[in-house]
C-alpha cells in the first residue's frame, strides 16, 4: 500500500497485507512448544482425578504405587494442604459473593468429575501414568448437582455445605423506567434462551514444565497470561514474585481456556520445589475436556416491550450464569461482561439485568472466545428476528428502525457506555449488497409457495462489542481484580535494528507481525529490521497479557507511544548533529532533514548510533533511544458488523446446510488485513460450531459424557460454508491509531445469524426457537411441535452422524 506525503511516495507497512513473519516456523515444526521441553532430570507428573461429580475423601492409599518402578514421590491433597493454597479469583463482584476455597489438588471433598485427588511423581510419564491404578481412594458419594433452576430452588442438595446456598451471587443493572416501559406497550414479547456449555478446544493442549534454580524457579506454561499467572502464583504459594519467571513460549491457541491460573501450574512449582528437580505435566485431550474451564452455559429470560411500529421501549434480562464448582479467575465476572451489551447497536428507554451466578457440580466456566458478549449478542438479535416476525416486519426493516444513526455518535447507551465511532448503515448496506438479500428472500417465497420441503431461511446478525478489556478506572469500578493498561518498550541497538518488548503476549494472533510492521512505520525502518520480544517475565517485566480483543487496541497502542517517544528523544540528538533547532527538522521515512535542506539529514538509524557511542551529545542527554509507553485508554472499543447467513434446512430429516455467509465487519483501521481476515475466519468457525455442532453434556449422575472428539464435534473445514467477507473502516477515536478489536467479532456475529437463519426457515411450521447446538434430530421435533429449548436430548453433543454437516 503507498500512501502520498508531500511530493514523495512512500511504503507504508500498516495496512499492507504482509504474510506473517512467524508461520514459516510455526508451520514445519521449528517451534518451542512447552511439551516440547525435556531438560535434563526431567520429572513427569500424572493425576488420579475424581470418577464422582460429588463425594467426600475418607481415604487415600498411596503406599502400593510408592514402590513402583520409576516412581520418585506421590502426593494426595491431604500431603499438599498446607502449602497448595486455594486457587484465585480476581473478580469479587458483590460484596456477598459466596467464594469457596478452592485447593489445587482436592482434600477432603470432591466437587466435578476430573478434579485432581493425587499427583505421581516418575521418570517418564508412562510410568507416572500407569501408577495412578495402585492408588486406593475410598469416596462417599454424594447427590450431584447438574440443574441451575433446580439447584436454586428450595431444599436442594448444597455443593459447599458451609455456604448453605448454590448461589455465588446476584448482581442487578437497572437504567430507565422498565415498568413505564412495559406498562401498556402494544407489544410484549418474552422468550427463554439456553446458551449451552462449551468446551474451548485449542490445538495446543496445557502444558506445565517447572525448572528450579535454588531458590529461584522457571516456570513454562501454555498461557495466554504469563504477567498475571507469575502474580498469582507468588500469591498463592508465597514464593517471592521476584523469585518467579514465567515463559509463555510458542502457545498454540487459548481462547480464553488459557486465561487461568490452573491447579497444574500451583503443583509444578510446588513439586519442583519440594524435589528440587525439573516437572514437567501435558495434559491428554480427554483430560482436558474434563479439567479446562469451560464456557457460556447460560439460560437467559427476556422480556422485550415495543411500539407497534417496531421502537423498542424496554427490555428485561433475567440470566442463571452456571458458575461449575468453583470460582476461578475471571468466573463470576463473565456474565457481567454481557450485561452492558444485551442493547446491541440499539437505542431503547429503559434496561434491567439481573444475573445470578450458580454452583453445581460441574467443570467451572470461565471465559471463551467473546466472554459474555456472544450470549447476550445472541439474546438481542434473536429477539429483534422475533419482535420483527410478530410485526411482520422485515429483520433488517426492523432494525434500522431501532439503530443508533451514524451521525448520532458519539451515543450514551442505555447501559451506560459511550459508542464512539460506527456506521451501522455502510455495513449493513455492503452486506446486504454481497449477500443478494433480495434475490434471496424471492427465492424463499418460492419454496414457501411450492411447499418445497428444502426451506430457505435467511439469518440477520447486526451486533457490535466492547473489547480491548479497559480502562482501569471502569474496571475497578467493577470491582475486576486489575486495570486495563498495557506496556510495550522499544529499543533502538546500536547497528540501527530495533528490538520491541510487548506485555501482551500472543497465542496465534500475529503479534511478531503487526507489531514490527507498526514500529516500521513510526520509526521508517524496515520491517526485517525489527524483532518482537513477548511472552518471558524476565524480557517483558511487566503487562496485562492477551485476551478480550485487547491486544492491538490497548497493547498496539502502547507500542505506537512509546515509538512516538523514541522520535522524540533522536530529535534531539540529530538537532544536535545537524545544527539546528529541533522545531526546524522534519521527520519522515525515518530521516530527520532540515526543513528546506532536504539534501542534509540523519537517519534514525545514524542517531541511534551516535547516541550509543556518546561523542558528541548535546548536555544532559543520556546516551539513549529506549523509550517505553503504558497506555491505559479511555474507552473500550467497539467493533461491530453486520453478518448475514442462508440455511437450507430439510424439514424432513433436520438436515441444515449453511449456503451462504456474508460478514462485513469495521474494526477501525487495519493493521493488516491478512490477520484481520484469519481471525474472522477463524471467529466464525466457533459461533457457528456453538450454533450447530458443540455441546459440553452432562448426565444426572454429573459425569461428562464428552469427553472426546469423538462425542465433543469440532467442524473441520469440509463442514462450513465459504465465508464472503468484507470491510468497512470507521476509526475508533478513543486511541491515537483509530484501531478497534477484531479476535472475537466472528464468534460473537455469527451464532445468532445461523440460528436467525434456521428458525426463519422454519416459521411456516409455527417454530419461533430451535436450541443450539441446532443438530438435526432437534430441528426435525421442532418441525413436529416436539422442541423444548434448552432440554437435553438424544441428539445433543453427538458425533457427526448426529450433527450433520453445514457444507
Amino acid at each position: 500500500m503507498t500512501a502520498v506525503e508531500g511530493d514523495a511516495a512512500t511504503t507504508r507497512e500498516v495496512g499492507s497485507p504482509r504474510k506473517r513473519s512467524e508461520d514459516a516456523r510455526l508451520i514445519t515444526g521449528r517451534t518451542r512448544w512447552t511439551d516440547n521441553m525435556t531438560p535434563a532430570g526431567t520429572l513427569h507428573v500424572a493425576y488420579l482425578r475424581s470418577p464422582h461429580a460429588h463425594a467426600r475423601i475418607s481415604r487415600v492409599d498411596t503406599s502400593q504405587a510408592k514402590g513402583l518402578p520409576g516412581v520418585v514421590a506421590v502426593f494426595s491433597g491431604e500431603d499438599l494442604a498446607g502449602e497448595q493454597g486455594s486457587l484465585p479469583c480476581a473478580w469479587v463482584v458483590t460484596d456477598d459473593m459466596k467464594h469457596p476455597e478452592h485447593p489445587p489438588m482436592a482434600v477432603n471433598e470432591v466437587r466435578y468429575v476430573g478434579e485432581p485427588v493425587a499427583c505421581v511423581v516418575a521418570r517418564d510419564k508412562y510410568a507416572a501414568v500407569d501408577a495412578l491404578e495402585e492408588i486406593d481412594v475410598d469416596y462417599e458419594p454424594m447427590p450431584a448437582v447438574v440443574d441451575m433452576e433446580a439447584a436454586i430452588a428450595g431444599g436442594a442438595d448444597l455443593v459447599h455445605d458451609d455456604l448453605g446456598t448454590n448461589k455465588s451471587y446476584t448482581w442487578v443493572f437497572e437504567n430507565g423506567d422498565l415498568d413505564a416501559a412495559m406498562r401498556d406497550a402494544p407489544v410484549v414479547i418474552e422468550r427463554k434462551y439456553v446458551q449451552q456449555r462449551l468446551i474451548p478446544t485449542a490445538m495446543e493442549p496445557r502444558s506445565v514444565l517447572c525448572v528450579p534454580d535454588g531458590d529461584d524457579f522457571t516456570l513454562y506454561s501454555a498461557t495466554q497470561i504469563p504477567h498475571i499467572l507469575r502474580l498469582m502464583l507468588a500469591t498463592v504459594t508465597e514464593i517471592p514474585e521476584h523469585r518467579i519467571r514465567v515463559v509463555a513460549p510458542d502457545v498454540g491457541g487459548g481462547f480464553g481456556s488459557k486465561l487461568q491460573v490452573y491447579g497444574e501450574e500451583v503443583i509444578a512449582l510446588l513439586l519442583a520445589r519440594r524435589l528440587g528437580r525439573p516437572v514437567k505435566w501435558s495434559e491428554s485431550r480427554s483430560e482436558g475436556n474434563m479439567t479446562v474451564h469451560h464456557g457460556r452455559d447460560q439460560i437467559q429470560r427476556l422480556t422485550l416491550a415495543a411500539e407497534r411500529d417496531g421502537r423498542i421501549r424496554g427490555l428485561k434480562v433475567d440470566l442463571l450464569a452456571d458458575m461449575g464448582a468453583y470460582l476461578m479467575l475471571v468466573t463470576p465476572g463473565i456474565p457481567l461482561l454481557g450485561a452492558f451489551m444485551f442493547n446491541g447497536i440499539y437505542k431503547m428507554d429503559a434496561l434491567s439485568f439481573t444475573c445470578t451466578g450458580v454452583f453445581t457440580t460441574k467443570t467451572p466456566t470461565d471465559a471463551y472466545r467473546g466472554a459474555g458478549r456472544p450470549e447476550a449478542t445472541y439474546a438481542i438479535e434473536r429477539m429483534m428476528d422475533e419482535l420483527a416476525a410478530e410485526l411482520g416486519v422485515d429483520p433488517i426493516e426492523v432494525r434500522r428502525r431501532n439503530w443508533i444513526a451514524h451521525e448520532e455518535f458519539p451515543y450514551e447507551t442505555i447501559a451506560g457506555l459511550t459508542y464512539d465511532s460506527g456506521n451501522y448503515e455502510a455495513a449493513t448496506d455492503r452486506a446486504l449488497e454481497l449477500f443478494e438479500y433480495d434475490k434471496l428472500r424471492a427465492e424463499q417465497a418460492d419454496r414457501r409457495d411450492r411447499q418445497d420441503p428444502v426451506q430457505l431461511g435467511i439469518g440477520v446478525s447486526t451486533f457490535t462489542e466492547m473489547c480491548g478489556l479497559a480502562p482501569s478506572r471502569v474496571l475497578g469500578s467493577l470491582s475486576y481484580g486489575a486495570g486495563g493498561w498495557e506496556h510495550a518498550a522499544v529499543r533502538m541497538l546500536p547497528s540501527g535494528k530495533v528490538e520491541v518488548v510487548t506485555g501482551s503476549s500472543p497465542h496465534g494472533q500475529g503479534h511478531a507481525t503487526a507489531w514490527a510492521q507498526i514500529t516500521a512505520d513510526r520509526l521508517g525502518v524496515p520491517f526485517e529490521d525489527v524483532r518482537v520480544l513477548h511472552g518471558d517475565t524476565a524480557i517483558s517485566h511487566k503487562g496485562m497479557d492477551t485476551y478480550g480483543s485487547r491486544s492491538l487496541a490497548v497493547g498496539g497502542v502502547a507500542l505506537y507511544s512509546a515509538c512516538e517517544k523514541v522520535v522524540d528523544k533522536a530529535r534531539k540528538v540529530a538537532a544536535h548533529l545537524l545544527e539546528a533547532s529541533e522545531q526546524d527538522l522534519e521527520f519522515g521515512d525515518g530521516r530527520f532533514s532540515v526543513r528546506g535542506v532536504q539534501e542534509e539529514g540523519k537517519t534514525i538509524q545514524e542517531v541511534a548510533l551516535a547516541a550509543f557511542a556518546a561523542h558528541d551529545l548535546p548536555d544532559g542527554i543520556e546516551p539513549s533511544l529506549d523509550s517505553d509507553a503504558t497506555f491505559d485508554p479511555d474507552n473500550f472499543s467497539f467493533p461491530h458488523g453486520t453478518h448475514l447467513c442462508a440455511a437450507e434446512v430439510d424439514t424432513e430429516t433436520g438436515m441444515v446446510k449453511l449456503r451462504k455467509y456474508v460478514a462485513v465487519d469495521d474494526v477501525g483501521n487495519v493493521v493488516n488485513p491478512l490477520i484481520v481476515e484469519g481471525q474472522v475466519h477463524g471467529g466464525l468457525a466457533q459461533g457457528i460450531a456453538q450454533a450447530l455442532y458443540e455441546e459440553a453434556v452432562y448426565d444426572a449422575d454429573g459425569n461428562l459424557t464428552t469427553t472426546t472428539m469423538a462425542d465433543y464435534l469440532i467442524p473441520s473445514a469440509a463442514d462450513l460454508p465459504t465465508f464472503t467477507t468484507d470491510r468497512t473502516e470507521t476509526p475508533a477515536t478513543s486511541n491515537p491509531m483509530g484501531v478497534k478489536g477484531v479476535g472475537e467479532a466472528g464468534t460473537i456475529a455469527s451464532t445468532p445469524a445461523v440460528v436467525n437463519a434456521i428458525v426463519d426457515a422454519l416459521r411456516p411450521h409455527g417454530v419461533h426457537d430451535v436450541p443450539m447446538p441446532c443438530t438435526p434430530e432437534r430441528v426435525w421435533r421442532a418441525v413436529r411441535g416436539e422442541s423444548k429449548p434448552g432440554a437435553a436430548d438424544p441428539g445433543a453433543g453427538g458425533g457427526l452422524g448426529s450433527a450433520g454437516g453445514a457444507q
